[in-house]
């Protein structure tokens, strides 16, 4: 499992995450993504480009952590990439109606800084 965070100007931190998000990959990272994603920046978008399995446990962390950031007034924003099996996952569970999803880099840090 890793975790690395990136801050693209003061407003935006760009996190991903690569490996699988079950209960053990989910727990490991799961302080860091907590301080990551509500740090000094307002808006994160949360790259899963290279998570290879997306369990509830990691879809539990994903919505607990944008909910902390929102209630900061913050925005969390995902990015799938061309990753079919993340996507299908969060547009099954519903998770893409409540944080916006983004298959390009581009389109998503356009919609963070909106």
């Amino acid at each position: 499992m890793g975790i690395t965070f990136e801050d693209i100007g003061s407003q935006l931190r760009r996190i991903e995450i690569s490996g699988r998000l079950d209960i053990p990959g989910t727990e490991e990272i799961a302080i860091r993504f907590a301080a990551m994603a509500v740090a000094d920046q307002r808006k994160v978008i949360v790259d899963l480009t290279q998570v290879s399995f997306l369990a509830s446990i990691g879809i539990r962390a994903i919505i607990t952590n944008a909910k902390a950031l929102q209630s900061r007034n913050g925005k969390m924003l995902l990015h799938v990439g061309d990753n079919a099996s993340v996507a299908k996952t969060l547009t099954t569970t519903g998770v893409d109606t409540l944080i916006p999803m983004f298959t390009d880099f581009s389109s998503a840090e356009r919609a963070a800084r909106d």
